[in-house]
């Protein structure tokens, strides 16, 4: 019975993962278009800044969105919503109007160069705005739906799924490269098969298109997992909320738990009011601070510029796109790192050790870009081992768990919201930074911005795991002054 229990709560929390994965695919699968919409587009380093950033100026739409959809509306909407999002995204990306080749009998509708560059822009915005909601609700949902002794575990499975998603796009990538070989990106005026357009003369289409089955698949599997128990407690729905809880853990668990539930939700007024009382004002410190510096650590423009980065020392496009692989493997086995010991070490150990690795290895590759090395990739890789058992997973499972119930899906879309802005504004620069100041100037940069972090985490992020939820947020009441850690 405690197996179905168990495989209860995974299933329904793998789905929402999805989105976690569908972010993680989209943030990589531009990386491999890159030099193709370049190349088609004639791209200048700001154009290629812009283009490849929409997506995350939509995020930081979404994000915008997120806290009142989630929070008036509950957990699943909102998800259901950005797969919606998410699924036309992923269509539009792979079909804007053809403006090269033999438009006579084009295989799609045509139009000029800057229409169709409009129209990926806009489309990828409308993507963004799903992976917003997404990166807002759902660690909210499976932090609600999961036990204290296994929270930060199950929370991590959503950056785990992100890490997944980039590394089976940058996979993806480097096998249509390799299909298309010598003829990648070469438009012929000659008559060509519909697969040859998409994955060959216009190659960017067919990796953007790779994303549509798993949007489908994540869309359709939302309309089987349940609300959230304690969405459904705070809008007075306690049958359908004890429900659900006997499903994940029986029913002495069950009533223990709605009846805490209901205790702190009573106490509990919803909007920013709550959000600016006294005793949440360190939490609110951290629920902004904390997304923000994992994003000026320069991850974002890592994943979505790798194979140009690595470019830069080792000058070949195959390898570079081989490089990315590693890249996303490395990612995906650290973040198995941060799983399976969050609940060991805990959220602020792991944080520290992992920013400190993060400083010292992009330190490490400005050297060996000042010196012309083409080793740049080692401490690249050290960078992204550093990032994916600290940053990437932690900061979703502390913001996630800091916040009072009824305000949770509002406090997190601001944390997830300075990420994204943050997120954009890296990547957005990161073209420009390169050619100004060069690849050791840029990273040179990015080493110095992880330095507040490793002061910030020190005096102020508390340890949270084993707790409740309700816990968490006793904790931040009864200690106002906010003068000593959790234990």
């Amino acid at each position: 019975m405690k197996t179905k229990k168990s495989n209860y709560l995974l299933g329904i929390s793998f789905v929402s993962t999805i989105g976690g994965f569908l972010f993680g695919y989209d943030t990589a699968i531009i990386s491999g278009c890159n030099t193709f919409l370049e190349q088609h587009f004639n791209l200048s380093a700001v154009e290629l800044g812009w283009l490849v950033s929409s997506a995350l100026l939509g995020t930081i739409l979404g994000c915008v969105v997120a806290g009142s959809i989630t929070d008036r509306f509950g957990r699943k909407k909102a998800l259901i919503i950005a797969a919606i999002c998410l699924t036309f995204s992923a269509f539009g990306s792979m079909l804007p109007p053809q403006f090269l080749g033999d438009l006579d009998q084009a295989y799609w509708l045509t139009a000029d160069e800057d229409l169709a560059f409009t129209f990926l822009i806009l489309v990828r915005i409308v993507g963004g705005i799903g992976v917003g909601v997404t990166s807002v609700v759902a660690p909210i949902y499976i932090s609600e739906l999961s036990l204290p002794q296994n929270r930060g575990r199950m929370v991590s499975l959503y950056q785990l799924s992100i890490t997944l998603g980039i590394l089976l796009a940058f996979l993806v990538d480097w096998l249509v490269l390799t299909n298309a070989g010598n003829a990648a990106g070469v438009i012929s005026n000659a008559p060509t098969g519909f697969w040859e357009w998409l994955f060959v003369e216009e190659l960017w289409r067919g990796m953007f298109g790779t994303e549509i089955p798993i949007a489908l698949l994540f869309l359709i599997l939302l309309f089987i997992v349940p609300e959230t128990p304690r969405w459904l407690i705070s809008k007075g729905r306690y049958d359908e909320a004890e429900k659900i809880m006997e499903k994940i853990n029986g029913r002495e668990y069950a009533q223990i738990q709605i009846a805490e539930i209901k205790e702190v939700v009573n106490e509990e007024s919803a909007g920013i009011k709550e959000l600016l009382k006294p005793y949440l004002r360190v939490p609110l410190l951290i629920g902004v601070l904390l997304p923000m510096f994992s994003h000026l650590s320069g991850i974002a423009a890592i994943m979505y510029f790798a194979p140009n980065i690595i470019n830069e020392s080792i000058q070949s496009v195959e390898s570079s796109f081989l490089g990315a692989v590693l890249v996303g493997v490395v990612n995906s086995a650290f973040t198995f790192v941060a799983i399976m010991n969050i609940e060991k070490f805990g959220r602020r150990k792991l944080l520290l050790v992992g920013v400190v690795g993060a400083f010292i290895s992009l330190t490490g590759v400005a050297v060996l870009f000042a010196i012309g090395s083409q080793y740049v990739i080692i401490p690249l890789l050290m960078y992204v081992a550093s990032f994916a058992f600290s940053f990437g997973p932690i900061v979703w499972v502390i913001i996630s768990e800091i916040f009072p119930t009824r305000i949770r899906g509002f406090a997190v879309s601001l944390g997830s919201f300075a990420l994204m802005v943050t997120g954009f504004f890296i990547t957005l620069t990161n073209p420009i930074l390169i050619e100004k100041i060069m690849p050791s100037g840029t990273f040179f940069v990015y080493a110095a911005l992880t330095l507040p972090a490793i002061w910030f985490i020190w005096k102020y992020v508390p340890e949270t795991k084993g707790k409740t939820l309700e816990e968490i947020e006793m904790y931040w009441r009864e200690d106002k002054n906010n003068n000593r850690k959790i234990n």
